[in-house]
């Protein structure tokens, strides 16, 4: 495919590919390139606004690698993180997956790796393994039983209440879990999302006193998530004002706010990476979404710029390969996961 005049002004730096502006012209270039390559372009919550804005489908990871499986595109687009064109690849493997970007990576998912969980299953060779659908391939590949942050609860449910569970890789989530079920001999991993991690307790505490009308949309894996449930459960803030969300289920909610019957929702404190307030707002746009922390930013996420976006559908780069092996070991775990409760729409 022949490069253009636009994306001749693509240059790369430290932060990325940059030099174009998502203006008229470019979101004409990437519609008339896409439909050229017969591609679907998909787009996490946590994208740029205008990358949601130009995507065929924007949701959580796991919703759009379903989505990646089910159209007739040839080739996926996905602007996320790498983990998760992985995903996309594992479910649709005759499909060429792009990534913009392949250095958008996942600090959750590099809090764990493949030797990691094998020294790990070695110290308990009769638990099984549950493992956050924001893991790499080889990761997911050792697993037993996926989960995403709005079925997590009811996976471990399912598991024989007699043997271990070893939940990976996310401790917050992990916690969250724990609290639910009542398991203890659930064993959890120290890892954790950098972004997530950082909002903080005293931050979440702070801006639930100054907004006490408002509710409260929590992020499992956030660090801040026993803070919330401490506050409802010592009556500081309203708990029925207290919502632990995926960021499928923070949309629905929000939906589910603005067509409440009585008096309206007029503020939304949101405990996650600041990129979902742009789809919160237009699903409810009548209501004020408020980040907790508003420099919650996922750098990895950002990379996925206009000009990377540009590249990608011009050069055909940077195209996702997972080892067949691989792939069909991965695809046994997610598909474990979808048969138990509802996966919902992802992390």
């Amino acid at each position: 495919m022949a490069t253009t005049a636009l994306a001749e002004r693509v240059h790369d730096g430290p932060a990325g590919y940059s030099g174009v502006f998502p203006d008229a012209e470019w979101a004409a270039e990437i519609a008339r390139l896409a439909a050229e390559r017969n591609a679907t372009i998909l787009a996490h919550n946590y994208q740029l606004p205008e990358i949601q804005d130009i995507a065929d489908h924007v949701g959580d990871s796991l919703a759009l690698s379903r989505i990646a499986a089910d159209v007739d595109a040839e080739t996926i687009v996905f602007c996320g993180v790498h983990f998760m064109a992985e995903t996309a690849k594992i479910l649709s493997p005759a499909k060429t997956v792009l990534i913009p970007d392949a250095r958008a990576g996942c600090s959750l998912a590099d809090s764990i790796t493949a030797d990691e969980l094998r020294a790990w299953r070695a110290e308990y060779p009769d638990a099984v393994v549950v493992s956050y659908v924001n893991t790499t391939a080889e990761v997911k590949a050792l697993t037993d039983i996926c989960c995403t942050s709005s079925n997590a609860v009811e996976v471990v449910e399912s598991v024989d209440p007699a043997r271990d569970v070893l939940f990976l890789p996310d401790q917050f989530l992990g916690a969250h879990v724990k609290r639910r079920t009542g398991r203890e001999n659930l064993h959890i991993w120290a890892g954790e999302c950098h972004v997530h991690a950082a909002i903080n307790g005293d931050e979440l505490t702070a801006q639930a006193r100054s907004h006490p009308d408002a509710e409260l949309f929590v992020h499992p894996e956030c660090g801040c998530a026993t803070s919330a449930l401490y506050l409802a459960g010592e009556g500081a803030f309203p708990a029925d004002r207290v919502h632990i969300l995926s960021t499928g289920g923070m949309i629905t909610e929000a939906r589910s706010l603005r067509s409440a019957v009585g008096a309206p929702t007029k503020q939304v404190l949101v405990a996650t990476e600041i990129g979902m307030l742009h789809q919160l707002r237009k699903a409810a746009p009548g209501i004020d979404f408020e980040a907790v922390n508003d420099r919650a930013s996922c750098k990895y996420m950002k990379m996925i710029t206009p000009a990377a976006l540009l590249r990608c559908l011009v050069e055909g780069r940077d195209e996702v390969h997972v080892d067949a092996d691989v792939a069909a070991r991965a695809r046994s775990s997610v598909q474990r996961m979808i048969e138990i409760g509802t996966p919902g729409g992802g992390e």
